[in-house]
């Protein structure tokens, strides 16, 4: 089926979707849910090949992670399906409405986008993600996921489409892009007679290519060099397991911690426990010379270093003088994704969750936490780093659109 075909179908099923009550989209998506249970064996199999093969290639370690299937990860994700089945429909919802001088009634409600496209990397958990939140919007969804996850991928969407199915729900409400060609790639991105909105999801080649060279409306999801400061009124052991967490808990994802801050009046103390910590996972430290004044074993770090998102067990560290001279950084660097602050003082928590320029901003917690489930979204779309319509965690209500809706009684402009 070449790519005009699948736009056509898709279009034709977002109609029927836009349609649907909530009701029988929460049906289709428990059966979905139900179909990814029933076919764990078949998904584990093909994502032993992928991550197989990834591995053959030299794949980086954080990279593998991201491909790489579990039970326990299968059933996280149709767990995340059932919460999104649980939510409240946003779709329908009438936002305002208000009588005018002429009697003219104008109101404002949610719809569906329309056709939703997905670019992304190696992922098997974003096809499932993807297709969850775009379904129960009342979107259709075209899905052009990575190389290295294409036989895990096919089997996730044999699943949905499965369960779909048996619903009597048309099965185009999701399609899968086989052809992972850079060729099929552009020409998806060009698809602005089917596709509504465009987006990408994974390093920054991905969505820089995304953004450069689409002629569909992009949401731009943005990489994560996330940063944690540590202020002089820190509690330097909660510093510690923050840090610990957010740096290790899953190195492959976008809201782990890259580089870390550290004011100097506690820098002597916090440095070397840091160290006792992160080597147990064995982090290589990059960090500046006030830093290896300390620490002599720290590597040094490079110009580079400070807007590096590694996905590895490799952290920057950096002293600075103040909670101003951190937010400085910080904004020079980051990339719009989350930032924390661990700190005992009101002022300088607050100065920093004002000032600092990202989708989310911590007080004392992990950055870890950047995460649609976790903000009780079910599962997300993608973390936006942009400013227009959607930031932060993408869920349902960034998945829609609005439209106005009048009524009148014989009324005419004069």
């Amino acid at each position: 089926m070449d790519l005009k075909e699948i736009g056509k179908k898709a279009k034709d099923a977002s109609f029927l979707l836009g349609k649907m009550g909530s009701g029988e989209k929460n049906k289709g998506l428990l059966a979905a849910a139900e179909e990814m249970l029933k076919g764990q064996d078949e998904i584990l199999k093909a994502n032993a090949n992928d991550v197989k093969k990834a591995k053959e290639k030299g794949m980086a370690q954080g990279l593998v992670d991201r491909l790489l299937l579990t039970p326990d990860r299968i059933l996280g994700i149709v767990e995340g399906m059932r919460q999104v089945a649980g939510l409240e429909d946003p779709v329908g919802e009438v936002i305002s409405m208000k009588k005018r001088p002429n009697g003219l009634v104008v109101g404002q409600k949610r719809v569906p986008m329309g056709v939703i496209g997905m670019i992304y990397e190696a992922r098997p958990n974003v096809t499932a993600d993807a297709f969850a939140l775009c379904f129960k919007t009342g979107n259709a969804v075209i899905l052009r996921g990575g190389s290295d996850a294409l036989e895990s991928n096919e089997a996730i969407v044999a699943c949905i489409r499965r369960g779909l199915s048996s619903c009597g729900i048309p099965e185009d409400a999701v399609f899968l892009l086989s052809d992972t060609s850079r060729e099929t790639a552009r020409e998806f991105m060009r698809m602005n007679q089917y596709l509504d909105v465009l987006i990408p999801r994974g390093g920054a080649g991905l969505i820089k290519s995304v953004v450069e060279n689409s002629t569909v409306p992009v949401i731009e999801t943005g990489t994560g060099n996330c940063h944690i400061y540590v202020d002089e009124t820190a509690d330097l052991a909660m510093a510690a397991d923050i840090l610990f967490n957010a740096k290790t808990q899953r190195i492959g994802v976008c809201n782990a911690c890259e580089s870390v801050l550290v004011h100097r009046a506690v820098a002597d103390t916090f440095l070397p426990l840091m160290k006792k910590r992160l080597d147990e996972k064995q982090v290589e430290i990059r960090a500046d010379e006030a830093s290896r004044a300390v620490v002599p074993e720290f590597k040094e770090a490079t110009e580079e270093d400070w807007g590096r998102e590694y996905l590895d067990y490799i952290l920057s560290c950096k002293i600075v003088d103040s909670v101003d001279e951190a937010i400085a950084h910080i904004n020079t660097y980051n990339t719009g994704h989350s930032e924390a602050i661990v700190t005992s003082d009101y002022g300088n928590a607050q100065k920093f969750l004002d000032e600092v320029d990202a989708a989310a901003v911590y007080v004392n917690a992990s950055t870890r936490f950047t995460d649609g489930f976790e903000f009780g979204f079910g599962a997300e779309i993608g973390i936006s780093t942009q400013k227009l319509h959607a930031r932060g965690p993408m869920g349902l209500l960034a998945l829609t659109s609005t439209k106005y809706i009048i009524y009148g009684n014989g009324q005419i402009r004069e």
